[in-house]
């Protein structure tokens, strides 16, 4: 019988890939699930469990990234669980003029994978280490784990965007380097196992998303820096 090779195409298109990041604990839980199964044959049904769950949670969808200028692209998937007016974090190097921060809250079911919201060069790069408070705490922000990263636009704008650990993750990977040029929705890091990440808008832009609504990373628009547009209320049903 022959096979339709648009069959494989579909398949590839179906499944995502897995991020590279995520193939050592995909590996240890499966090994680890054979070794109890050894033991007792219904931990290995537990122990493939986890080990989907694990596969599922390194997944890596292509995105479809909407390029034109001005737009600020969701750098995550997840919950905007705040969105306030604050001074940025003295570590970006932004000035402390008050400007927007979107809060976007990942659970461990969301995709973990980091884009660039909008392209231009990497101009500063800080690591704090902290706790591993729930993200989704406010203060998260000031106390937990994080990676600061500063891209500096073509117009002598910022914005700032921060990767949280949580208190399940316990790891912030970061691919990106000083003086480095990024695009639009490339990806440029992950956060393991539950996080959040936290925008700034550069001074007077106004978000184009509200409080409550999900975000896919590469994809959603945050922002137009053009716009003059009204900040946006909604109501949920």
């Amino acid at each position: 019988m022959r096979i339709d090779p648009s069959i494989f195409d579909t398949i590839r298109a179906t499944i995502p890939p897995i991020h590279r990041a995520g193939w050592p604990f995909i590996t240890a839980f499966a090994v680890v699930s054979l070794l109890l199964g050894m033991i007792w044959h219904p931990f290995a049904w537990v122990g493939l469990l986890a080990t989907l769950w694990c596969v599922y949670f390194f997944r890596d969808p292509f995105r479809v990234t909407p390029i034109r200028e001005g737009l600020v692209i969701s750098p995550a998937d997840g919950l905007v669980q705040k969105i306030a007016t604050v001074a940025p974090p003295v570590e970006l190097g932004i000035g402390t003029q008050e400007r927007i921060r979107i809060s976007i809250f990942l659970n461990v079911f969301d995709v973990h994978v980091n884009r660039i919201p909008h392209e231009g060069t990497i101009s500063r790069l800080h690591y704090v280490p902290g706790t591993f408070v729930n993200a989704a705490l406010d203060k998260a922000s000031e106390d937990n784990e994080r990676q600061l990263v500063r891209i500096s636009l073509a117009d002598g704008r910022d914005i700032g965007v921060v990767q949280i650990a949580g208190w399940v993750a316990r790891r912030i990977l970061c691919d990106l380097k000083e003086g480095q040029g990024v695009k639009t929705g490339e990806r440029f890091g992950i956060i393991r196992f539950g996080s959040r990440v936290d925008v700034y808008l550069p001074p007077d832009v106004t978000p184009l998303v509200i409080e409550g609504q999900y975000m896919i990373g590469g994809e959603t628009i945050l922002a137009d820096l053009s716009s003059a547009e009204v900040l946006r209320v909604g109501v949920r049903h």
